[in-house]
């Protein structure tokens, strides 16, 4: 699997485009629960689980990983 940084502009710009695209939201569930900002039906996996949990992903859709 590819691994790579992509600004916001360019994951708005995929997103826009109508490609499949799966955001991760990987903060852990403290800063989770205390943020106001969280991503409309975006998958939570803490990054500390992510490796064991990759399984759970659709990998035709491009996988973005975020944090505060």
């Amino acid at each position: 699997m590819q691994s790579l940084r992509m600004s916001a502009r360019e994951v708005y710009e995929l997103y826009a485009a109508g490609e499949p695209v799966i955001f991760v939201d990987v903060r852990n569930p403290t800063a989770w629960a205390q943020s106001d900002e969280k991503i409309p039906r975006a998958v939570r996996i803490p990054l500390d689980e992510l490796p064991s949990r990759l399984h759970e992903l659709d990998r035709v859709a491009t996988i973005i990983t975020y944090c505060t």
